[in-house]
């Protein structure tokens, strides 16, 4: 056994992106047994500490391992589950990050998910953001808390703190407001590319008015993902993706309510127009609509004629309408996708396999029988959440 693992700890191959930690199917993390850390710890770590370019670690043995021994080739670094204590004593002031040359480090992902000291979770959230760019000034990608758990949203206030990058290309994050995303785009980061932004509320607000407003030229990928519904997609939304001129892969999960149903012609127009160099679009839009008048109701082929142009991809559209309820909505999404929200399942649901969907609702007003959870298990298979809606 000790022949195999020194020749599996020696090969370049592992030693090059070491994970210390166990995960599991349910995204669960636990850390590496005692026997194991202990062995990787005295012995291992000294031996390979040259060789490591990549380390994924656990809250409980991040100090242990990053204090075994200096890591001078390590560029990619991982903290999963962490508590935010001990993010905040890793980033503030002295620390074992001293182990590593810290203008040499990338690639950053940091997902806290314990709070259990701190009494101000925003607070605490923005202080480690802010310190992540003062001590890591060559830092060009940023995974910050991606479980989009709401305790791990960033909520930025007045005074705003004084956040910028001339390094940062790419970065993931997880905000409460749309405001906040405007914020980080106004001049913070002068040479990001990539971002990919999940947003718990886009609502109208009077902070809106002091964001700029000017073209993003920069932007070539952007994602934007929304958990609860907006009023505002064609007075916020669709404006704000106009001034990303430059983009060529946009990513959209939302749901709104409208006064007309989202379709083809709508996203062209409104978006597809505005970005001559976009290559792929991926989306999953439910409007929302209230049915005044039901002489004429859009079906699913009167949606789906929309997209006649839509000729290199699989463009899913349906409708949902109600007895009980004058509120109708229109389903429409590129398949497969990278959606992380499905909203409002009917029992119309088509099916399908959705591997990154982590949170559905339900609302019909039909019961829901036994066949159609069976539906929705093989649907979704990492599902976190699920809600009902009820009449």
């Amino acid at each position: 056994v000790d022949k195999r693992l020194n020749k599996i700890v020696h090969d370049p191959i592992f030693t090059s992106h070491l994970t210390l930690m166990r995960c599991f199917s349910d995204d669960s993390i636990d850390p590496s047994p005692d026997p194991i850390l202990d062995r990787f710890c005295l012995q291992i770590l000294h031996e390979i500490h040259h060789k490591i370019q990549w380390l994924n670690l656990e809250s409980s043995s991040v100090k242990r391992i990053l204090l075994a021994t200096n890591y001078p080739n390590l560029f990619e670094l991982g903290l999963y589950d962490i508590e935010i204590e001990t993010a905040l004593s890793l980033f503030i002031g002295e620390s074992c990050l001293d182990s590593i040359h810290k203008n040499q480090i990338s690639s950053l992902v940091v997902d806290i998910t314990k709070y259990e000291k701190i009494i101000s979770r925003d607070d605490a959230n923005i202080r480690l953001f802010t310190h992540i760019f003062t001590m890591l000034s060559n830092l060009q990608h940023l995974s910050f808390c991606p479980s989009s758990f709401w305790y791990q949203r960033l909520l930025f206030c007045n005074p705003y703190p004084d956040i910028k990058s001339s390094t940062l290309l790419e970065l993931h994050i997880c905000l409460k407001r749309f405001s906040d995303c405007l914020y980080l785009l106004d001049g913070h980061f002068n040479k990001l590319h990539t971002l990919h932004v999940d947003i718990d509320t886009i609502i109208s607000s009077s902070d809106l008015t002091n964001n700029n407003q000017g073209k993003l030229p920069d932007l070539k990928r952007f994602s934007l993902y929304c958990r609860m519904p907006t009023n505002t997609y064609n007075t916020l939304i669709e404006p704000f993706l106009q001034r990303m001129s430059n983009l060529e892969k946009l990513c959209l999960n939302v749901i709104c309510d409208k006064k007309t149903f989202t379709d083809g012609n709508e996203l062209k127009q409104s978006i597809i127009n505005h970005m001559p160099r976009l290559e792929r679009f991926e989306f999953y839009i439910c409007s929302g609509i209230a049915v005044r008048n039901r002489i004429y109701l859009p079906s699913k082929e009167d949606i789906q004629h929309t997209f006649r142009d839509f000729k290199d991809d699989q463009v899913i559209s349906y409708v949902d309408y109600f007895q009980k309820d004058p509120y109708s909505f229109c389903h429409i999404y590129l398949y497969p996708g990278q959606l992380k929200y499905y909203y409002n399942v009917t029992n119309n649901f088509p099916g399908g396999l959705f591997t990154c969907v982590r949170q559905i609702s339900l609302y019909d007003d039909r019961p829901f029988e036994h066949e159609f959870f069976l539906r929705i298990a093989e649907s979704f298979p990492i599902l976190k959440m699920l809600s009902l809606k009820k009449f």
